[in-house]
This record gives C-alpha cells, sequence and structure tokens, in this order.
C-alpha cells in the first residue's frame, strides 16, 4: 500500500547553558548524562499536554561516545529523566552536526509514518571526554595518502581554509567574531536566549579555599562581552606559526546538551503542541577533511535544490561559527556580506560555546525564535562545518508567515 509523506515541524528545543570545558568549567563535577536529563525533562515540563507514553523514540548525539556519554545515551537518559521503559532511544554521531542528525534522521521517521513524535538533542562534555579520547585513526588515512594528516585537527582544517580563500584575512576574521560577541550580548540583554535556556544545579569546589558548594547556571559561560579587535589582534596562532587562527575567531571547547521534540504536523496540531518551524528539506555532503570548514557550501547546494529554492529565498540563517572563516566562506560563496542582517542575529557559537554534538539544536531553536519575531520571513535554515570533511544543511520554512508583509 502505497505511503504518503507527513509533514515534520520542530515542536520545541531547549538546550543548557554551555560551559567552558576543563578544570574551571562550570560543569567539570557535572555529568554529561545529567546535562542531557535535564533537557528532556525541561521539554516535557513546557508541553504538559503531551503524555509522555506518546514519545516513540530518544535519539540523542555524542561524539565521544564513552563513560557518562555512552552506553546508548538515548536510552538511558530518558530511563534517567523519568520517561517509560517503554519508549525506546540510541545514540548517534556525526561530530559537529550530532544533534542536526538526531533531529533529520527522527524527521525521516516521522515523515514516513514510523513515529508521530520523538525527542532529538546531544551532548558533549569536553572536559571529561577531550576530543578525539579514545580514537585510533587506521594508518592508511596517512600512509596511503588518503586524507592529508591535518584533516585530524580541526584548527589545522580551518588555516588550510584561509590558505584557499586567501582573501580572508585573519583581520577580516576578527572583525567577524567582534561582531559575533556584540550580537550574543545584544541578544541576552533584550532577552532573546534565556528563554530556551534550563537553569543547572552544579557543585563547584574551590581548591584553593578549600571550599566546595552548589551553584545555579542560568547563563552561557564562554561568553566575552566588550571583546575588541584589540583584544583579538595579540592573540596566539596555535594551529599555526604567523597562522590566522586564534581562541578568538574560534568557538571554545565546551560542555552542554540540547533536545528537542520533531512531529508530524497533525500529531501536532491533534495535541494543541506548539509548531515552531517546518521541515522542507536536509541535505549532507562530503568535502576534503583537510577543508572541512567547507562543508555548509554543498550541503546547502544540495538541500536547496532539494527544495527548489534559491538562496535568494532564504530570508534567515544560522551558521555554525565552529571558526570565523568558515562562515566566511560561505557568505562568499553565497555573495552575502559579513555583517548582512539576516545571518547570525543573535550571535553563534564564537560567542555562545560549541559542544560539537549538541549545537546542532542551537541553531534551531535560535532560528524558530526569530520566525516567531519575523513573520515576513517565509523560509530560513540551519547549518554546520562536520569534523573529517562533512556539511550538513536544514531548510525550514516559518508557520507565522504572514506573506511577506511588514
Amino acid at each position: 500500500m502505497p505511503r504518503t509523506v507527513r509533514d515534520v515541524v520542530f515542536v520545541d528545543g531547549v538546550r543548557t547553558p554551555f560551559g567552558k570545558a576543563g578544570p574551571k568549567g562550570i560543569y567539570h563535577e557535572t555529568r554529561a548524562d545529567d546535562l542531557v536529563v535535564k533537557a528532556i525533562r525541561e521539554l516535557l515540563r513546557r508541553n504538559p499536554g503531551l503524555d509522555a507514553k506518546q514519545i516513540d523514540e530518544v535519539a540523542i548525539a555524542a561524539t565521544t561516545q564513552i563513560g557518562d556519554q555512552g552506553l546508548t545515551i538515548g536510552r538511558t537518559a530518558g530511563i534517567l529523566a523519568g520517561l517509560p521503559q517503554s519508549v525506546p532511544g540510541y545514540s548517534i554521531d556525526r561530530m559537529c552536526a550530532g544533534a542536526l542528525t538526531a533531529v533529520t534522521s527522527v524527521a525521516g521517521s516521522v515523515a514516513f509514518g514510523a513515529y508521530d513524535i520523538a525527542i532529538a538533542g546531544g551532548v558533549e562534555h569536553m572536559g571529561r571526554h577531550p576530543m578525539g579520547e579514545g580514537v585510533d585513526p587506521n594508518p592508511r588515512f596517512v600512509s596511503e595518502k588518503l586524507v592529508d594528516e591535518s584533516a585530524l585537527f580541526m584548527g589545522m582544517t580551518a588555516e588550510n581554509l584561509h590558505d584557499r580563500y586567501p582573501h580572508i584575512t585573519n583581520l577580516r576574521a576578527d572583525e567577524y567574531a567582534v561582531r559575533s560577541q556584540e550580537k550574543a550580548a545584544k541578544a541576552y540583554a533584550n532577552g532573546k536566549i534565556q528563554a530556551d535556556l534550563v537553569p543547572i544545579s552544579v557543585r563547584r569546589t574551590n581548591p584553593e579555599a578549600g571550599e566546595t558548594g552548589w551553584g545555579l547556571v542560568t547563563a552561557d559561560e564562554p561568553m566575552r562581552p566588550g571583546t575588541t579587535l584589540e583584544n583579538l589582534s595579540g592573540l596566539k596562532t596555535p594551529f599555526r606559526v604567523h597562522g590566522r587562527v586564534t581562541a578568538g575567531n574560534a568557538a571554545g571547547l565546551n560542555d552542554g546538551a540540547t533536545a528537542s521534540l520533531i512531529a508530524s504536523e497533525d500529531f501536532a496540531r491533534e495535541n494543541n503542541l506548539p509548531v515552531k518551524m517546518r521541515l522542507v528539506s536536509y541535505a549532507f555532503a562530503g568535502v576534503e577533511p583537510e577543508v572541512m570548514g567547507y562543508g555548509p557550501i554543498p550541503a546547502t547546494e544540495k538541500a536547496l535544490a532539494k527544495a527548489g529554492l534559491d538562496i535568494s529565498e532564504i530570508g534567515l540563517f544560522e551558521v555554525n561559527e565552529a571558526f570565523a572563516v568558515q562562515v566566511l566562506a560561505f557568505l562568499d560563496h553565497y555573495g552575502i556580506a559579513d555583517d548582512d542582517e539576516r545571518v547570525n542575529q543573535y550571535g553563534g557559537a564564537i560567542a555562545f560555546g560549541h559542544p560539537l554534538a549538541s549545537s546542532g539544536v542551537r541553531l534551531m531553536t535560535q532560528l524558530a525564535r526569530q520566525f516567531e519575531e519575523q513573520p515576513h520571513v517565509r523560509y530560513g535554515l540551519t547549518t554546520m562545518c562536520v569534523g573529517f570533511g562533512m556539511g550538513a544543511t536544514v531548510i525550514w520554512e516559518n508557520p507565522n508567515f504572514d506573506g511577506g508583509s511588514k
């Protein structure tokens, strides 16, 4: 019997505040799975009309799937969050695009009719599990020259991208980074970010004072409001002598979790759940691993072609800022100005942080809020580069679209 593809919608999304990885970070003594649990519980609290028994799946991404990010975290976090044991779950890995892939994976199942509603998200505790922990790259990658050795180090791939786009200077990257910090600070000041954050209780230790206590985290830790070009100009270039990539024009090493509800539009309407975005298309693309930051360009081309849209029809962009050069290369390719008001209106990962597998849903929650505020915009996209040479793009439609009147 032929099946009808169902419309898929983004119902809701939340995230923990993002923290700095390491002993001084806010989540140093907080488990990764507990961050996911808090996000899932907040989704249910915010949507009391949803019976947890109706949830068909829990897909949670993590790049380093060991320790408190292992043990099929989608299943274990669901149980820890109090979901009925009848709700299944699984884990997923596409490095930086983990949560984004969790969303597209469950979306495909919703469209097919296997699920009515599912939870999709991601977590990365880079303080407990540094990038690359426990991995064993096959020596053939280098010995047979399948990839350039620099592909294994994300900062070096960003330097390679600067080589490919020599007109994207260190100064231009720093200017972009300053704007990201300024936009993030403005978004916080205007209350645009806080509504999607889950407050997290954390245990804190002060070794110097010999004190231990509890605190409540309610804001992103990596942000540096007041950053100036002068601040950034003197930073070291750790990936290459006289390079162009610094800690100031790149996302840091971070901890955090995200979660979202993805459903069929019919199910959402029937159960009085919000419909914040409607899925239009998505695509993934591979590129040379040593210039992985180029990935969003072909991924976006594929997603636009599948949707029958032109880049000029996209009214809002949420581009993950792993590195400023990666965003600038994307903008240059599409003829978009560095300071185009459609791009990362609330700032991006350079300010908020980038806990790898969790970031895709952060892009979506920010786009959903912008859709709500800007009904004259019909289409928006979320896109990101992915380690080892990939890109990922999802195009969304604004359910609040009013026909374009302003």
